[in-house]
């Protein structure tokens, strides 16, 4: 199995560290074989509204053409690709599905942060109602139907008890349906190594039993994340313990 990360942050997102070269030079030095650059996508508002925590859209260009620069420079020691983290924000799919087309964007994963659009504030990684929990899932099952993402960025992001019912049947849904319709859902190693709420064992244990497509992410936010094969390999350790099926690679705009 090859060792490939899809998904990396850069400093445009305002909570990423280091310069985009120093995160290929990190990687080639953990041994990565293809590294995807994947940082939050900028929406184009219909609003005011300014995010803190994604690219700002004036920025993108500028992304694209640094990684592509990466991409011929270090072309025989490593394959780079271009993506992006991307919510499914219903109002605002043209405009993505156009941008990624003009832009030729490689692939996207699916970053199911935010309800709606993060204009109305209701973060999904902070303690939900049963509805909420229920839209973060309706959400994912949108986001897989369009056919656009390449995989579930920590899936178990939705934070509710994992003991309860209404948890069980939802994320049982969610891994159903991802298996249904080969979806890969990521093992995330920033929230691992950070001991997060995610991922959680209660999550994997109903991804288990639906046997799911698995992928790490290491989720960099800072170089040096992607030289800590210590937290690699005990996540990969940890995902043998379960009826997963752990993958290395992903499909690609270019695919579909």
């Amino acid at each position: 199995m090859n060792k490939n990360n899809y998904h990396t942050h850069t400093s445009r997102c305002f909570h990423a560290i280091g310069q985009d070269e120093e995160y290929v030079q990190a990687a080639i030095q953990a041994g990565i074989q293809e590294l995807g650059f994947s940082d939050h996508t900028p929406w184009h508002y219909h609003s005011s509204f300014k995010a803190t925590m994604r690219m700002p859209e004036s920025q993108l260009d500028d992304y694209i053409q640094s990684i592509r620069t990466l991409k011929e420079k270090y072309k025989n020691q490593i394959s780079i690709k271009i993506g992006l983290e991307c919510e499914y924000f219903e109002r605002y799919m043209p405009w993505l599905e156009k941008m990624l087309k003009d832009k030729k964007i490689d692939y996207i994963i699916l970053g199911n942060h935010y309800q709606d659009t993060d204009e109305n504030h209701v973060y999904f990684g902070f303690p939900l109602s049963k509805d909420q929990l229920t839209s973060y899932v309706d959400h994912c099952i949108k986001a897989i139907d369009s056919g656009l993402y390449s995989y579930i960025a920590h899936p178990d992001l939705a934070h509710y008890d994992t003991k309860s019912e209404e948890y069980k049947k939802e994320m049982s849904r969610l891994c159903k349906y991802a298996k249904e319709h080969h979806m890969p859902l990521e093992f995330n190693l920033l929230g691992y190594k950070d001991h997060r709420h995610y991922p959680h064992p209660d999550f994997w244990k109903i991804a288990s039993y639906y046997q799911n497509d698995v992928i790490i992410g290491f989720d960099a936010h800072h170089p040096d994340s992607l030289k800590d094969n210590k937290i690699y390999e005990k996540a990969y350790q940890y995902l043998q313990t379960l009826d997963v099926h752990i993958i290395d690679t992903i499909s690609f705009l270019t695919d579909k």
